[in-house]
């Protein structure tokens, strides 16, 4: 209940790799169809790539601003193709964040990473990274050390919550 997105990183403050570490192997523990752990979990922490693909991000939402809000550092999840691709990378997604948060690290789900991936760019990217294959980008968990204060969580909707009995 305390997880937040966060859209003010400081980009001086990287989380330490131990802590790194300690989130990408919550991100193995994911549940995924038939157990067949397909996602990957590609840790960028080299502000040049970093950069690129904030790039190439920015140009997909047609903006030229950070759409990683200055966090200086990110995880991506590539999912090989298969009929699960998106649900095994989402829940790879969200182990990621409820992780970092429990470790003290701010973060938010960041868009587009299908896109990017597709791109002869990011094809060229995976590669560079020594991962062959057919692969879809799920999303990219933006992290890091908020610079301000998060703001406080909208109220849950009354009828979020339904039974069946």
């Amino acid at each position: 209940m305390t997880r937040r997105s966060c859209r003010c990183f400081d980009p001086q403050r990287m989380p330490s790799d131990e802590v790194l570490q300690q989130i990408a192997e919550a991100g193995t523990w994911a549940p995924t169809g038939k157990g067949l752990q397909n996602p990957l979990i590609i840790v960028v922490t080299n502000k040049a790539l970093r950069d690129r693909i904030s790039r190439m991000n920015a140009e997909i939402m047609g903006t030229t601003t950070d759409p990683f809000y200055g966090a200086p550092c990110m995880m991506i999840v590539v999912v090989k193709r298969w009929r699960n691709e998106v649900y095994d990378g989402s829940t790879v997604m969200q182990t990621l964040m409820l992780a970092a948060e429990s470790l003290g690290v701010n973060s938010i789900w960041i868009h587009r990473a299908k896109e990017e991936f597709e791109s002869e760019e990011g094809k060229a990217i995976l590669s560079e990274l020594g991962i062959e294959g057919d692969y879809i980008g799920v999303g990219h968990v933006a992290l890091g050390y908020a610079a301000k204060p998060l703001p406080e969580p909208k109220p849950r909707k009354s009828d979020y919550i339904r039974w069946a009995r």
